[in-house]
């Protein structure tokens, strides 16, 4: 039986011959993982081939990172898998803002939930998505709470009676701590009584 390792490189070998340097526009293998960069309009015509040319039968993640300041300044990552040899392989897609990636969900029924996250929390919109809302913030909601410039204690809204429409304070929380105020042991979280 072949390796795992091979499998990969055979699996993105495939890719690559099959739609060439136009599509697969990088390759970066890291500590037996492959991780093959798709053109953003192609996504979901690859996804499509891996199942059910490639044997990859199962979207186990879907998420994005927010490269601030660099251009395209997103990506959208895909973990694939093959259920039965436990085969990885990831694609990642680079989109900027107000771009839209193909949706996979009519693939994979479970991107359905993974794409509106990735909406609701980063703005990137999937076209061809059957439900594209809001799936933790509530709809009108006008920012994107896991983008690097977003604060850590929030912004407040023009939606008032809707949620919580202030800034929240981080001062005396659970996890907040105070530099330089006592040793780091009595500024650790769990050294608080409550």
């Amino acid at each position: 039986m072949p390796s795992s390792e091979s499998q990969i490189k055979t699996a993105a070998d495939s890719v690559l011959n099959r739609f060439g340097r136009d599509v697969i526009t990088d390759r970066y293998e890291f500590r037996g993982d492959t991780t093959l960069t798709v053109a953003r309009n192609s996504v979901a015509e690859v996804v499509r081939w891996l199942r059910d040319s490639a044997g990859f039968d199962m979207l186990v993640n879907l998420c994005s990172v927010d490269n601030m300041g660099e251009s395209p300044r997103f990506e959208v990552i895909y973990t694939l898998t093959q259920a039965e040899t436990g085969v990885n392989l990831s694609l990642k897609t680079k989109v900027d803002d107000g771009e839209e990636v193909p949706s996979v969900s009519g693939i994979f029924q479970g991107a359905n939930w993974h794409e509106r996250e990735v909406w609701d929390l980063m703005g990137i919109k999937f076209s061809g998505h059957p439900d594209m809302r809001r799936i933790l913030m509530w709809e009108g909601y006008p920012y994107f709470p896991l983008r690097k410039d977003f604060p850590v204690q929030g912004l407040p809204t023009e939606v008032p009676g809707v949620a919580f429409t202030e800034a929240a304070p981080t001062q005396g929380a659970p996890f907040a701590t105070e530099q330089g105020a006592c040793p780091s042991t009595c500024r650790e979280p769990r050294s608080h009584k409550f």
